[in-house]
């Protein structure tokens, strides 16, 4: 007679009913909001100047407006945009330059030789800049990275002071952790060590609605550190406290040849007196 194996079958079914179960809820859990965060984080040393902009602060489109005064075309590189093509910004009127040289203390930037000596053979007047991560390392620490990593200066009539990019962290919690008053600290500590090194005090990027959240918008840098703000729009906006102009204003992430584009407030000859200092 043949052997029925009843029990054997239902036990089948119902392991496989089990896994079925799991693969669907392993798949919804996995279309929730933030389940896959870990994989979003970006590899360390790819964060760029303005990098989260856009998604904390939008962008309007066209071109910039208000009073009649005269600026200076500029841009800003990185890593990200790899060798890049200065005599043709050259052409467009493009005259001056910022390159990013360092992050943190752990990352160089692999392009910056073709970046720095690039724009400087065209003729611009270029500087570096350094993305801050007050998560990993003292500003002090960060500081003499960056100067000792391209961010120093020079009294040559084309080399501008260094810049200290200070954002939206996009590694982690916005503020790296900080109190206002300790990212406030933080601060002072990478500025007061820069220009110890340097001669020169550092200029400040940022967004006003950042500095606002992770300083208490604070207005002890705006006597001492030129502003370079961030807003993709036709007006510059708000400013931080303690800052009655501007000096850049970083005003689209999608530029021709090189997304970022800046406004310098004033004539090239301004331009020149900043890296003149």
């Amino acid at each position: 007679m043949p052997v029925h194996r009843s029990g054997s079958g239902t036990t089948r079914r119902s392991r496989l009913a089990a896994a079925g179960s799991l693969l669907a809820a392993l798949a919804l859990l996995l279309a929730l909001p933030g389940a896959a965060g870990a994989a979003d984080i970006p590899q360390r040393g790819t964060a760029r100047m303005g990098q989260g902009v856009i998604a904390h602060d939008g962008q309007r489109g066209g071109s910039p407006t208000g009073p009649a005064a005269v600026q200076t075309e500029g841009v800003d590189v990185s890593g990200h945009q790899g060798n890049v093509a200065w005599q043709t910004l050259w052409n467009s009127g493009v005259k001056w330059a910022y390159v990013k040289a360092t992050e943190g203390t752990y990352y160089k930037n692999t392009y910056f030789t073709q970046q720095y000596n690039g724009s400087y053979n065209v003729g611009m007047i270029r500087g570096t800049y350094h993305f801050a991560t007050p998560d990993t390392t003292s500003g002090a620490a960060q500081a003499n990275y960056f100067v000792d990593n391209g961010g120093g200066w020079s009294r040559d009539g084309r080399t501008l002071p260094g810049v200290l990019d200070i954002e939206w962290n996009p590694y982690g919690a916005q503020c790296y952790g900080k109190t206002q008053a300790g990212m406030v600290s933080w601060i002072r500590d990478f500025t007061n060590t820069y220009r110890a090194r340097t001669g020169r005090d550092p200029v400040i990027y940022t967004a006003t609605s950042w500095w606002k959240d992770c300083t208490g918008n604070n207005a002890s840098f705006g006597a001492t550190n030129p502003l370079w703000v961030a807003r993709y729009n036709t007006t510059v906006g708000e400013l931080p406290a303690g800052w009655g102009i501007y000096t850049m204003w970083q005003y689209t992430s999608s530029g021709p040849t090189v997304g970022d584009h800046n406004h310098f407030n004033g004539a090239l000859d301004r331009v020149q007196a900043l890296a003149n200092g």
